[in-house]
């Protein structure tokens, strides 16, 4: 913080102008055709990271002929509820859903203002909280594109813009690093997953149907509220929020469609709420649920794979969960199992341990100073 001081001493000395976002940057201008895109530069809601700066393939192609292009360095913000908090600094060329804004920075303001900075900027919650506060529609809330171009953004000298920008950038690199260590383990974990599960012909094979009472939810992705009392499962991994629950048991959560099926399992505890097309999995009293949790989750892709007559499943029906084979140990080992693999769970994926704990702490830590850095005192006109 001491040499960011010092560089505003040096060419900021009577504070850092702040100007609306309109001023320095605006809305792209330029169209792209759908069939000019695939999954690797298409951006919708569903593919853009929370919270990771980044966007991970696209699980649908866009269904309109011409969309907003993105250029290298253009800011992509999720503009529908409850996606407003997914931005990513553009590395590449393509083209984005209406449900996506892409921002740019004009070209006479480009020798004043980083694009890597204006990411910061757009990422932090203090922007966050105003987009929220400024948005439209009752059931599935949109940014207000006007208001977010009124947004008044710092625009401190491009010397103080780049050392906040490499500051930051360390932080999420360091983040990048333990989130490699993580993958790492749970590659570990999930041999030894399958090691422990490698039951074959030593245990009777059972139908899921048999042993799970199996049937969706109700909702739609529209009614997640930021705020709300009880967990929302939708059809990704990430957990969404609901003030109502449809269901209070132990269930396991699975995708019906879209980019999780067969892969993003859930275990319910408790009062949760459910998306229409995502599958409650309840264990009956005779089995382990915890077991089958963990059967399914290293398993279920596999047996997808093999039943269906397409490269892909994009979509799941009951009578497949119905279907699905089982190798039932006797419930002494199934206790035993899902107890070894639990504690591997937890390595992997408890927040409040392990290299998980670590890696919220260190996101606290960089949310702290990227929200210091980028406060600065305003010129007086």
């Amino acid at each position: 913080m001491s040499h960011i001081d010092d560089l505003l001493t040096e060419f900021a000395p009577q504070g850092v102008r702040h100007t609306s976002l309109s001023e320095v940057a605006g809305y792209s201008f330029t169209r792209v055709d759908a069939s000019e895109l695939d999954k690797t530069s298409f951006v919708g809601v569903d593919n853009l990271v929370a919270n990771k700066g980044g966007r991970v393939d696209a699980s649908y192609l866009p269904n309109t002929v011409r969309l907003a292009a993105y250029e290298v360095g253009d800011i992509l913000l999720g503009n529908i509820r409850p996606y407003l908090k997914k931005v990513w600094h553009a590395t590449s060329v393509g083209g984005c859903s209406g449900d996506v804004l892409a921002i740019r920075i004009n070209a006479d303001a480009r020798d004043e203002l980083d694009s890597k900075f204006l990411y910061y900027v757009l990422s932090s919650d203090r922007f966050f909280t105003y987009n929220m506060q400024h948005a439209k529609g009752a059931k599935m809330p949109r940014g207000d594109k006007a208001a977010i171009l009124k947004y008044r953004i710092p625009v401190p000298p491009l010397e103080v813009q780049r050392e906040i920008v490499r500051i930051l950038d360390q932080f999420t690199e360091l983040e990048a690093e333990l989130e490699a260590e993580l993958e790492a383990r749970k590659r570990q974990y999930a041999h030894y997953r399958n090691e422990l599960l490698a039951i074959g012909n030593e245990a009777p094979q059972v139908f899921l149907g048999d042993i799970a009472t199996i049937g969706t939810g109700s909702h739609d992705t529209k009614d997640a509220l930021p705020d709300g009392e009880f967990v929302f499962y939708a059809r990704g991994r990430e957990q969404l929020r609901l003030d109502s629950f449809d269901f209070d048991e132990r269930a396991i959560i699975t995708a019906g469609d879209g980019v999780g099926v067969g892969k993003v399992f859930h275990f319910a505890e408790g009062k949760y709420a459910l998306h229409q097309r995502a599958y409650r999995i309840v264990p009956h009293d005779s089995v382990d649920a915890r077991f089958i949790y963990h059967y399914l989750v290293a398993d279920f892709a596999r047996y997808l794979a093999q039943t269906s007559v397409q490269s892909s499943v994009t979509s799941l029906r009951r009578p497949m969960f119905l279907k699905y084979p089982i190798a039932l140990p006797s419930l002494a080992e199934q206790h035993r199992i899902a107890s070894a693999l639990d504690e591997f769970d937890a390595l992997v994926n408890d927040m409040s341990v392990g290299l998980p704990a670590e890696i919220a702490a260190r996101r606290k830590q960089y949310e702290y100073y990227r929200d210091k850095l980028l406060t600065f005192e305003e010129a007086t006109p």
